[in-house]
C-alpha cells in the first residue's frame, strides 16, 4: 500500500464509479430520478427548522437510488436550497480497503453525470501536511460508493455552487477515529456542513432490522459517543440472522459524535427510516436498513454589511493584479488602466491588501490603509509590492506565476473604537497604531483559530506592531471590514 502525504503534481479527477448501477448515468434520467424522489416527501414528513436554527450536520444513506434514494432525498431537503457552505465535509468509511486513519481526496475534483464538483484542495492538502491521522490513499476513493452518490442530490437540490471535502475513513480503531474528530474540530461550525454517509442494518430479516435500525439510531441520536459504541457492539453480538453489521459507516457516525462534544447548543432529530424491504426491489428476508438524521444549532446573530465589489468589479481586479504582476515577469502585457472603463464600485478610492499563495502557503501580502487612489491603481500597485517587495519573502519568480494564487481585500474605511467588545472576529479586521508604530491582522486571520478578542489584539500587538503582548492597552484601535475574494 502506498501512500502520498503531499500534493500531486497532475490533478486527476475522480470520476463516477457506480453511476449506471446506483444512480442512472445519463444527466437528463439522473435528474427525473432525483426529481421523482424529492417528489416523494410529503410536506407533514420533512423536519420544521426554526428560522434561526442551520443545519450543522446529517446522516445520509447511500445504497442504490431505488432503496434509499428517498431518505437520502429527506436528509438532503433538511439544507435550505439557498445555503452556502464554505466547505462541505463529506465523510464515509471505507467498504473495500483498509488503512490507517483517514484518506482525503487532494488529486482533482469530483465528477458526476451532473457536472464537476469542487474539491476545497488548499484545505484538503493542509489537512494532509498537518495532521498524522489524514493522508491521501488514491484506492480509498476509486470505487468507493458511499460518497459518490451523495453528490447528484447535493448538485440538484443546492442553488449555489458547493464546494467538498471528500473523506473515507480506512481504521475500526475508536481512538483513532477521535483523533480524526480532534483534527477536524476547527472547521466544525456554521460555515461548513459535515455529512456522514452510512447505512444502518445489514441483511437481517425485515421486522429485524426494523427493531434493530431503531435502536442504533435511538443511541447516535443521544448524542454520546459511549451509548452509541456500546449499542453498536451489543448488535454485534446479538446473535441476529444475517446481521453483518448495525451500521456499516459506524466509525464515521463516531467522528461526527465526537465533534459534537463541547457543543451545547446542536439538536439531534430524526427525518425519516426505510429498508431495502420497502422497495419493490427488496427481499424481506435479508434487508439494509436506513436512517437520515439531521444535526441543527442555532445560528449566532450576526452583524450584516452591504459593503461589498460587485462580481464584474472583482473579475476585473483579479485580472489586474495578474497582469500588473505577469507584466514585470515578461508574462504578460502590462495592464491598461482606463477611469472610463472601469466599473464604478472600484473607482471608489478605498484600501486595499493583496495576498499571494503558492501551494496554500503564504508568498507575499502587502497593502494601503488609506485610500489615496481609486481602488484599481491602488490594487495593481499592491499587487506588484505583494509579488516583488514583501521583504519576508524572495521576489516572485517567472516559474512561480502560474501557480501562485491572488487573493483581494477590499478595505472598508478604519472606524476608531474606544471598546475592544465592538470587535466581531471574523468580520472585523484591527489595525492598532502607537506612535510610529502600527500593525494590522486581516478580517480572516481569526477564522479556524480557538482566538478570543484578546488574543487576536496581543498577536498584532506583538508580532505586527512590536509594542509587546499587551502594548494594545494603552493605543489607538481602529476595526475595519474586508470583502476578500480569490482567483479560482
Amino acid at each position: 500500500m502506498t501512500m502520498t502525504i503531499s500534493g500531486q503534481e497532475a490533478l486527476t479527477n475522480r470520476k463516477p464509479a457506480v453511476a449506471g448501477s446506483f444512480y442512472p448515468a445519463g444527466e437528463k434520467e439522473l435528474k427525473r430520478t432525483l426529481q421523482e424522489l424529492f417528489d416523494e416527501l410529503a410536506d407533514p414528513g420533512k423536519p420544521v427548522l426554526k428560522n434561526n436554527e442551520n443545519v450543522r450536520a446529517l446522516v445520509s444513506p447511500h445504497a442504490g437510488y431505488v432503496f434509499s434514494g428517498t431518505v437520502t432525498a429527506s436528509a438532503i431537503a433538511c439544507i435550505p436550497p439557498d445555503a452556502q457552505y464554505d466547505n462541505i465535509f463529506l465523510i464515509g468509511s471505507s467498504h473495500r480497503v483498509s488503512f490507517p486513519g483517514a484518506s482525503v481526496y487532494t488529486e482533482g475534483d469530483y465528477e458526476t453525470p451532473l457536472g464537476v464538483a469542487r474539491v476545497n484542495r488548499e484545505a484538503a492538502n493542509q489537512l494532509v501536511r498537518d495532521s498524522k491521522t489524514f493522508s491521501y490513499y488514491k484506492e480509498a476513493h476509486t470505487t468507493e460508493h458511499s460518497l459518490e452518490v451523495q453528490i447528484p442530490f447535493l448538485q440538484y437540490h443546492l442553488k449555489n455552487e458547493i464546494r467538498i471535502i471528500p473523506i473515507i475513513i480506512g481504521t475500526h480503531n475508536t481512538k483513532v477515529c477521535r483523533e480524526i474528530a480532534e483534527e477536524l474540530k476547527p472547521y466544525f461550525n456554521s460555515k461548513n456542513l459535515f455529512i456522514i454517509s452510512s447505512d444502518f442494518s445489514h441483511y437481517p430479516p425485515f421486522d429485524e432490522a426494523v427493531k434493530l435500525d431503531k435502536k442504533t439510531a435511538d443511541a447516535f441520536l443521544s448524542g454520546d459517543p459511549g451509548t452509541f459504541l456500546a449499542t453498536i457492539r451489543e448488535n454485534s453480538r446479538s446473535g441476529i440472522r444475517g446481521l453483518a453489521t448495525s451500521m456499516c459507516g459506524w466509525t464515521s457516525g463516531l467522528v461526527l459524535l465526537h465533534l459534537c462534544q463541547e457543543e451545547n447548543d446542536l439538536e439531534f432529530k430524526h427525518i425519516m427510516y426505510r429498508n431495502s424491504g420497502h422497495s419493490k426491489f427488496g427481499d424481506n428476508s435479508g434487508v439494509v436498513g436506513y436512517n437520515s438524521i439531521v444535526v441543527t444549532g442555532m445560528e449566532q446573530e450576526k452583524e450584516k454589511s452591504d459593503f461589498s465589489i460587485s462580481h464584474r468589479g472583482q473579475e476585473t481586479l483579479l485580472r489586474i493584479a495578474r497582469q500588473s504582476i505577469g507584466s514585470m515577469l515578461g508574462k504578460t502585457e502590462k495592464p491598461v488602466l482606463k477611469d472610463s472603463e472601469m466599473p464604478a464600485d472600484i473607482r471608489a478610492r478605498l484600501g486595499a491588501f493583496v495576498t499571494l499563495n503558492l501551494k496554500g502557503k503564504l508568498r507575499g501580502c502587502i497593502g494601503r490603509f488609506t485610500p489615496g487612489d481609486p481602488l484599481y491603481k491602488t490594487v495593481s500597485e499592491m499587487a506588484r509590492a505583494a509579488a516583488f517587495s514583501d521583504t519576508r519573502f524572495d521576489p516572485l519568480s517567472g516559474d512561480e506565476f502560474n501557480d501562485v494564487k491572488i487573493e483581494v481585500s477590499v478595505l472598508s474605511p478604519l472606524r476608531k473604537i474606544d471598546n475592544i467588545d465592538n470587535i466581531v472576529l471574523g468580520k472585523h479586521g484591527v489595525y492598532i497604531k502607537k506612535g510610529y508604530r502600527s500593525g494590522t491582522f486581516l478580517p480572516q486571520v481569526a477564522n479556524n483559530r480557538n482566538w478570543e478578542i484578546q488574543d487576536f489584539l496581543g498577536h498584532i500587538s506583538r508580532d505586527k506592531a512590536g509594542l509587546g503582548w499587551t502594548g494594545w492597552k494603552d493605543a489607538d484601535i481602529y476595526i475595519y471590514e474586508a470583502f476578500i475574494f480569490e482567483e479560482e
